[in-house]
């Protein structure tokens, strides 16, 4: 026992920074932007292990990106505060002039502190700031910078989280339900699982930069028609029942196009009495890992990473908040039920149909959005290799461009949940009002 109390004092002793002198090349050092990349992407695999729909993902990535911006801004002078840009964010706390600050290691306190409060498994956050908190003591920065750095982080993201509190998520968890009735127009549930609708109230959500959920409101969707033959309706219908007849070759590439952006976080397996589910990344985290992709291929510090993160995650969001308002004003039926109730009833879709409403398409919407964001922050014509789906089974595929590979993601909207015709590329990520360089 004495040994182990003399063992206690001397361990109780020891300082991350007292031992030695200050690194002199801390600055330097603290600004490697896989500490923001390494953050996002612990958020993103809680994301998948949580099971979180596309639009509750897009949120805490706007909220995450946000708060590591934020915390980063005033050690950044070409960049400018979000206060003031996005609907109802006040100034941010400001960091005590004259005093130094690591502001990578605010950002990334910061950014980790929102994904924390924002998921439900804790536990695997808490882990990932241990080893993120061990990686910047290696840094070995003085250690009245490393806790002052660490308190404005915390500062940054309890102002966040005070905004994000208003926003009206919280009062949309008590909303009712999405009533179902029998008219052949309308959205029901579909097989394997027949789930209830994801957020039918998620138009309530406060938006970033669109001034309403209505901003963009895209034309009606074709009407519903599948008693006349000649009607476009039908013939759309028709086209997604044999949109896989077709020469072997094109056919193996749709299909490869479809799987590697089908994005879906939860898909369930029934097979025999027994049925387990697999977990994928949310069409919205497929682009924040692009986003990671690209800022690595262009070699984007720190600062110009955590921009492009903000602008993606922002575009994401709106798009959502635009694309679910559609959703649920036309509720349109799904092809997979058309087909069934009017067509064939052993017809079954290449991909499992999610559930919420048709039109218009989520992927099309939040693609279209993304591309342009990150366009504004890397430019056109910026060639890649989309390594994301990887982990999830799915080969790579290149890309010359964001665009490019929007109207990609939007072809498999024809062939597993095609009605959505028309593509929605929201674009407020350019309105000329919101600029993040003086």
């Amino acid at each position: 026992m004495k040994n182990l109390f003399y063992a206690l004092l001397m361990l109780s002793g020891i300082s991350f920074f007292g031992c030695q002198s200050a690194n002199p090349n801390w600055k330097t050092d603290a600004e490697n932007p896989d500490f923001l990349h390494n953050t996002m992407q612990a958020i993103t695999d809680v994301i998948v292990h949580d099971i979180f729909s596309p639009p509750v993902a897009s949120r805490i990535y706007s909220y995450s990106s946000i708060a590591a911006y934020e915390a980063m801004v005033p050690g950044n002078p070409g960049y400018q505060s979000l206060a003031g840009q996005l609907t109802g964010l006040e100034a941010v706390p400001q960091p005590e002039a004259g005093k130094d600050y690591c502001y990578p290691l605010a950002g990334a306190k910061a950014m980790v502190v929102i994904g924390k409060k924002l998921i439900f498994s804790e536990e695997k956050i808490d882990a990932y700031e241990v080893k993120m908190m061990a990686d910047f003591q290696k840094i070995n920065m003085p250690e009245d910078v490393y806790q002052r750095s660490l308190a404005y982080g915390e500062a940054v993201a309890a102002h966040i989280l005070a905004w994000a509190d208003k926003d009206n998520y919280k009062q949309t968890r008590t909303f009712p339900k999405y009533t179902i009735n029998d008219e052949p127009k309308r959205w029901k549930p579909t097989p394997p699982d027949y789930m209830d609708a994801i957020e039918p109230h998620w138009n309530k959500i406060r938006p970033m930069v669109l001034d309403s959920a209505t901003q963009f409101k895209p034309v009606p969707p074709t009407p519903f028609n599948m008693t006349d033959k000649n009607s476009q309706f039908y013939k759309d219908a028709m086209q997604v029942y044999k949109v896989l007849d077709v020469p072997e070759e094109e056919k193996n590439e749709r299909i490869a196009i479809a799987q590697f952006w089908d994005c879906n976080p939860y898909v369930s397996h029934h097979k025999g009495h027994v049925m387990f589910a697999t977990k994928k990344i949310t069409p919205g985290g497929h682009w924040v890992g692009i986003t990671k992709t690209a800022c690595k291929k262009a070699k984007a510090d720190i600062m110009k990473s955590a921009q492009a993160y903000v602008m993606c995650s922002i575009s994401l969001i709106d798009g959502f908040i635009s694309c679910w308002d559609e959703k649920y004003r036309s509720e349109v039926i799904r092809p997979e039920t058309v087909i069934n109730t009017f067509i064939d009833p052993d017809w079954m879709p290449l991909l499992q149909t999610p559930p919420f409403p048709e039109y218009t398409s989520g992927h099309s919407v939040i693609t279209g959005a993304a591309s342009t964001a990150l366009t504004s922050v890397l430019g056109d014509n910026f060639a890649y290799t989309d390594s994301v789906e990887v982990a999830f089974g799915m080969p790579p595929r290149s890309f010359k461009s964001f665009y490019q590979a929007a109207e990609e993601c939007g072809e498999p909207t024809l062939w597993w949940h095609p009605l959505s015709a028309s593509v929605q590329c929201w674009r407020g990520t350019r309105q000329e009002g919101w600029r993040f360089r003086g």
